[in-house]
């Protein structure tokens, strides 16, 4: 790839960086926010790397340049000499492969249309040649190679959206992790703020069944589902959003919003197998569904915000 191509994909990755974890907080729909201060470094080093690329002095041959610049100093002189020698070289290759195609003969060098000797002046020419002999011009940039500027100047102008209910409607919903202690008193609090993956521990871990009855509150993004109801539902990650995993909980009543509008939704367990076992259903009886703003960190399964 050309220099200035090269110089400006490098810069270019380190403003879309610095853009999306500096001045926005666009990088949250791709990694969890603890990398923050890594894709800020990252972009700072991007863009150093390509003020070095294009820095004058680590051009190809600059140090001959400035020699040849000085006005015919001893750099000149030099490069004169150098000049001469390289031209001695080439008419040295010219008569060695001249000497060459006389070796096989008369009947070689005039051999069909009488052009032997210039057969053997074009390879003498070949040696010298700068792609090798082989005719391929190698300073040209594939085509492909610009398709690398795609995925930087979206960081720029468009970053794609943070995952939702068309990766979740295609997921199973999370495992969550099995409570080892006791679970704790819940408070007294109502409705309770809760998240999904508690809500799912106490449904179907909790012996004491302390959630029949209680009337709880959980913020998501909607996924459809098959059947009755639809998904309030959560997208976590560990990492970044190629580890992504769902959590999901079945709300029956209400007619389902727009997909991937983020709700509240205040209800009770919905009677669905042996509560505090993992045959009870993962289900809420709505009583009321609330539009809210999206959060900024979408990827963390929080608790709602006091109203």
């Amino acid at each position: 790839m050309k220099r200035f191509a090269q110089v400006g994909l490098l810069v270019l990755a380190g403003l879309g960086l610095l853009h999306t974890s500096l001045f926005t907080d666009e990088y949250l729909r791709f990694v969890k926010a603890g990398m923050r201060p890594l894709l800020i470094a990252s972009g700072v080093l991007l863009i150093g790397l390509g003020a070095a690329e294009a820095w004058p002095g680590r051009r190809p041959g600059g140090g001959d340049a400035h020699g040849h610049d000085e006005d015919h100093g001893p750099g000149h002189g030099h490069d004169r000499a150098d000049d001469h020698g390289r031209a001695e070289a080439h008419a040295d290759a010219h008569a060695d492969a001249h000497a060459d195609a006389q070796a096989y003969g008369d009947g070689g060098r005039h051999e069909g249309d009488g052009h032997g000797h210039g057969d053997g002046r074009d390879d003498g020419v070949r040696v010298g040649d700068g792609d090798g002999g082989h005719g391929h011009d190698h300073s040209r940039v594939p085509r492909v190679a610009w398709l690398l500027f795609l995925p930087v100047l979206s960081l720029l102008f468009y970053a794609p959206p943070a995952l939702g209910s068309y990766t979740a409607s295609r997921e199973p919903a999370k495992v969550v992790a099995v409570q080892e202690d006791a679970f704790d008193p819940l408070p007294a609090t109502s409705p309770l703020p809760i998240t999904l993956t508690e809500f799912t521990q106490r449904v179907q871990q909790d012996r004491s069944r302390a959630i029949k009855g209680r009337t709880v509150r959980m913020t998501g993004f909607v996924t459809s589902a098959d059947g009755d109801g639809w998904y309030l539902t959560r997208i976590v990650i560990s990492c970044c959003a190629a580890d992504s995993t769902t959590l999901k909980v079945r709300v029956y009543g209400p007619a389902a919003p727009k997909a991937d509008t983020w709700v509240t939704v205040d209800g009770t367990w919905h009677p669905g197998g042996a509560l505090g076992t993992s045959s009870a259903e993962v289900a809420v009886d709505a009583r009321g569904v609330t539009k809210v703003d999206k959060p900024s960190n979408a990827y963390m399964d929080a608790v709602p915000l006091a109203s």
